[in-house]
């Protein structure tokens, strides 16, 4: 299935878009809070498509990543409780006292590690806001966090270049379907 290459090509002609770097703001800020599409999907696309401006793209990103992690933050605090009911009929309420045990074991690194990795962040800044972590190292740690992952794909996209953009064209199926897979796996993996 090709899936992925027909979405690389749209995001493709969304990042030449003469709003792209307004698309990718917004997708920034609503995938820390709400949104499940991660902004790496426009980011890599635009990075290659205007090489000298790859790392506005990933400063830009990393703003509006954290930006919307505070808004996570925010209806983790000030909502969560009215949601508490509805989300303890759901999967996500053992997602949730998973990560919960974690903010209690690990905290500040917690959120450094979940701002790197493909696991859904919005998880942790909703979970952060309910469980009231500390609020100046929930920022500093989604800025590291967030702001490594996204400067590193810039990075790659910037020393690959043609070449890495050739490589993503021939293998973009095959890396979607391992994202896909890697995401089952740890979904199970938190959930035992």
């Amino acid at each position: 299935m090709r899936i992925f290459s027909n979405l690389y090509d749209t995001v493709l002609r969304w990042a030449a878009h003469r709003h792209a770097t307004r698309y990718l703001a917004g997708l920034s800020f609503a995938e820390s809070s709400f949104f499940p599409i991660p902004p790496d999907v426009m980011l890599a696309p635009m990075a290659l498509a205007v090489p000298q401006r790859a790392w506005f793209y990933a400063g830009l990103t990393t703003a509006a990543s954290v930006l919307g992690g505070v808004a996570g933050y925010g209806i983790g605090l000030l909502v969560f409780d009215t949601l508490t009911p509805f989300l303890q009929t759901t999967d996500y309420w053992q997602d949730y006292l998973q990560v919960k045990q974690w903010f209690a074991d690990w905290g500040f690194w917690v959120i450094l590690l979940a701002g790197f990795s493909p696991i859904p962040y919005k998880v942790f800044t909703i979970t952060a806001g309910a469980v009231a972590v500390a609020f100046l190292p929930f920022v500093l740690a989604s800025l590291i966090g967030r702001g490594a992952r996204f400067f590193l794909v810039a990075g790659i996209i910037v020393v690959g270049g043609k070449q890495m953009e050739n490589l993503l064209r021939r293998y973009i199926d095959v890396i979607g379907w391992l994202t896909v897979l890697l995401f089952i796996v740890i979904l199970f993996v938190v959930r035992d």
